[in-house]
């Protein structure tokens, strides 16, 4: 029989956020939307639809989700139009000193549509990994990334992230984790719960590690491509793992975070490698065979050049407003928290600490709170919800003191509940 760990962060979500009242600042999503506001969006000024005619929404598709799809299974892989769209996400530059060179790019049948991206990295670690193998894992991540392929009977070393590198993975630490039967590389990029991207040098110093030893790199890239935060406006994003020129990759994504469209239960399965796709396709026949049709269609239609720029503008918009706000936040109250400001993603990862300790009044010396009874405590006491670092994304002592706050949630809600915070630290937390 598996024997899987419990799933601490969805537990904790599962027990709690349905709280009545509470302002939940808890959740990853980008502030969802409806479809009447995708429609909306695409008709932005200066937003080109896929006739190169500006301000002009192409609403059929949608319509036709709810009208004239026939609800069949549908594409078994996903559709031309989803899959075209998805690959077109993977398409990166980069920079140079004198001009731009292409990278590695992904043609529709390099795609394998899935419920989610909790969905494809399932598929993805179910069909490549198992008892014998060694797999190595950033920490912290999500849980799933390391809890699932332990249950699969795999060995499992996590590459643990320091907040005094920016929680930015040190490469030089690879060569103590690697093992002879190492299998896997596991990466979460933008990583949740530290808001933290992968640099481009880093990443290709990882795929050239994993290149010479032929090890398989996921790279769970749920939160890309919201870059909000990078040093400037100049500085280009980092490339997905797909880009970089190794065939032994897979990527994965979703509608869910940085499109801000959960409720699609829409993700994906990304690689060069034929080979690999083709595995993952293959075991999923056992599982849950295609996407909702209806799913698909109003995918492909967020996804269109009619209105993915202006989807993906609002929420890096929004992350931006609200980054700003949970920054002055943490500089208020800097005796009792700090934080390594997030760049990418919707969580950024805040460290509380009692006022007792000798940190010269920054608070970076003091006891850490007990992160747990803390979240508790301010849920009951003022109504805001959010997530322990040491339950959710540590074992025990582990991120003592931390808790993840999706602060990409309605700004109205974060100025609530921040509001809400400072009432009660200067209450409560002494």
């Amino acid at each position: 029989m598996v024997r899987i760990a419990p799933f601490a962060v969805e537990e904790w979500m599962d027990e709690y956020e349905n709280t009545p009242g509470c302002l939940n600042i808890a959740e990853t999503c980008a502030a969802s939307v409806s479809i009447d506001e995708l429609v909306a969006l695409a008709r932005s000024p200066n937003v080109k639809n896929a006739q190169g005619e500006e301000g002009k929404a192409v609403p059929g598709p949608v319509e036709a989700a709810f009208t004239s799809t026939k609800l069949t299974y549908g594409a078994i892989r996903g559709s031309e139009a989803l899959r075209r769209n998805v690959a077109s996400l993977h398409e990166t530059e980069l920079p140079s000193a004198t001009t731009t060179t292409p990278l590695q790019t992904l043609s529709p049948d390099d795609i394998l549509i899935t419920q989610g991206a909790i969905a494809a990295n399932f598929l993805a670690l179910y069909t490549l990994v198992g008892p014998g193998d060694h797999v190595i894992c950033v920490y912290p991540t999500y849980q799933q990334l390391y809890s699932v392929p332990a249950s699969l009977g795999a060995e499992v070393s996590l590459w643990k992230l320091k907040a005094e590198n920016a929680f930015i993975p040190d490469v030089a630490e690879l060569e103590a984790l690697v093992k002879p039967n190492t299998k896997m590389i596991i990466l979460n990029n933008p990583n949740n719960p530290t808001g933290a991207p992968i640099p481009l040098g880093t990443l290709t110093e990882i795929v050239a590690f994993a290149r010479v030893r032929n090890i398989t790199i996921l790279s769970d890239e749920v939160y890309r491509p919201l870059f909000h935060s990078l040093p400037s406006d100049d500085t280009p994003p980092p490339p997905g793992i797909t880009a970089l020129g190794y065939q032994n990759v897979i990527a994965t994504g979703s509608m869910s975070k940085a499109y801000a469209l959960a409720g699609l239960r829409i993700g994906w399965l990304a690689t060069p490698s034929r080979a690999l796709l083709d595995a993952c396709a293959s075991a999923r026949h056992y599982t849950t065979i295609s996407v909702s049709a209806l799913d698909d269609r109003v995918a492909s239609y967020a996804l269109s050049p009619a209105v993915r720029p202006a989807l993906l503008r609002r929420n890096l918009d929004l992350a931006r407003t609200n980054r700003a706000l949970l920054a002055g936040f943490v500089g208020r109250h800097a005796a009792v928290c700090d934080w390594v400001a997030p760049l990418a993603g919707t969580t950024a990862f805040v460290r509380f600490r009692h006022r007792d300790g000798d940190g010269g009044g920054t608070g970076r010396g003091g006891r850490p709170v007990d992160d747990v009874a803390f979240c508790r405590d301010v849920l009951d006491r003022s109504g805001v919800f959010f997530v322990p670092g040491s339950r959710c994304f540590g074992d025990g002592s582990d991120f003592a003191g931390y808790v993840r706050i999706g602060y990409v949630s309605s700004t109205q809600v974060l100025q609530e509940a921040l509001g809400k915070l400072d009432a009660y630290i200067e209450a409560h937390l002494s």
